[in-house]
């Protein structure tokens, strides 16, 4: 199946809503999302169905949404070069999560280590935490993506992925696409300022231990004058000896595009508080531009609806094909004439 009518490769990435982003979010996703819309068909999702499979606030997955939405624009995606909707206006993304469901193994379902890792934290395990990885799938698969930008702690989703698609062109005929992932070679896991052997996380770490992008010039600044290094003095990259010097290079390189080689000799006999000093200013000067077009956005939240909507209904017509496919090579009757199955219902924030 064609991608699109350009012929230019597609991307596809999904973000969930909940939570505030952090600079690992930036790191692994937003930036990645930017650079990727020049060369290819981009798709980006906010995956607000997924955020139901733990216990949440309906009020603050609304407003949640929107500030994804604005941070989504401000870091750089253009509407009229990327398609940005939310996933629950799209149906076909629901309806491919149940026909794929078919073809998803329980036992791969069951290793996942994200599942393993959130049911260890919750008194109560829905079922939609063990299955949301198919709806994950169906996300990609859906839009006949080529590519998948992700942070490295979604290798093992993509992974399933893949094999959701391989095992249903295997029963059903050639109906996926196999996506690949693209991983940054440096940044692709921020760790915590506080534990730079913990990812940084909106859930788990610490107020100090994670960089939001929200947070004022004058916070950012404090959390790396407090971040964790290593024994020593020396600005070094090795991630296994010095984790938290290994960790603040890279938000460096980040922030600055600067080599990592270059980097540990511009700080070659300078301190660990000067270098710290000196990664904090680089983020503030990083996220400056982008908080300054983030509260413009999210200021006008009728605008903001009206570009999710644009958005939808491009997706809305890019799935329609595949749906459309699930449902005939799985043996399911049409629905008539003019009419194709799994025809997506326009829906409102």
């Amino acid at each position: 199946m064609a991608a699109n009518a350009d012929n230019k490769p597609r991307v596809f990435s999904g973000i969930q809503p909940t939570g505030r982003k952090t600079l690992g979010n930036y790191s692994g996703g937003f930036r990645q999302y930017a650079q990727t819309q020049e060369t290819h068909d981009a798709f980006f999702c906010i995956v607000d169905l997924h955020s139901i499979t733990v216990e949440y606030d309906p009020a603050e997955l609304r407003d949640s949404t929107l500030d994804v939405a604005a941070m989504l624009f401000a870091t750089g995606l253009d509407s009229e070069r990327s398609t940005v909707f939310c996933q629950s206006h799209v149906t076909a993304h629901a309806e491919a999560a149940w026909l794929l469901s078919a073809v998803a193994s329980y036992g791969q379902l069951g290793r996942m280590t994200q599942f393993k890792e959130k049911s260890d934290r919750h008194e109560f395990v829905s079922a939609g935490l063990f299955t949301y990885p198919v709806l994950m799938a169906g996300d990609i698969l859906l839009y006949q993506t080529d590519l998948v930008p992700i942070g490295d702690d979604q290798r093992q989703h993509l992974e399933l992925a893949r094999d959701i698609a391989e095992r249903f062109n295997y029963r059903y005929g050639e109906t996926f696409r196999l996506p690949d992932g693209k991983f940054p070679e440096v940044g692709g896991r921020v760790m915590d300022l506080q534990d730079p052997t913990s990812k940084m996380s909106t859930t788990l770490s610490s107020e100090q231990g994670a960089v939001y992008l929200t947070d004022t010039p004058d916070t950012i600044r404090k959390k790396f004058k407090s971040a964790v290094t290593d024994s020593g003095r020396e600005v070094r990259y090795d991630p296994k000896e010095k984790p938290g010097v290994s960790n603040l290079l890279e938000i460096m390189n980040v922030a600055t595009g600067e080599p990592i080689d270059a980097l540990e000799q511009s700080f070659d006999g300078a301190g660990y508080g000067q270098f710290k000093e000196a990664v904090g200013e680089a983020v503030v000067t990083l996220l400056a531009p982008i908080q300054e077009r983030f509260e413009a956005l999210r200021g006008d939240e009728r605008e903001l609806q009206r570009l999710l909507a644009v958005g939808a209904e491009k997706a809305r017509r890019a799935s329609e094909p595949t749906l459309e496919a699930m449902y005939e090579r799985m043996g399911f009757v049409n629905a008539g004439p003019g009419r194709l199955f799994g025809a997506a219902r326009p829906r409102g924030l």
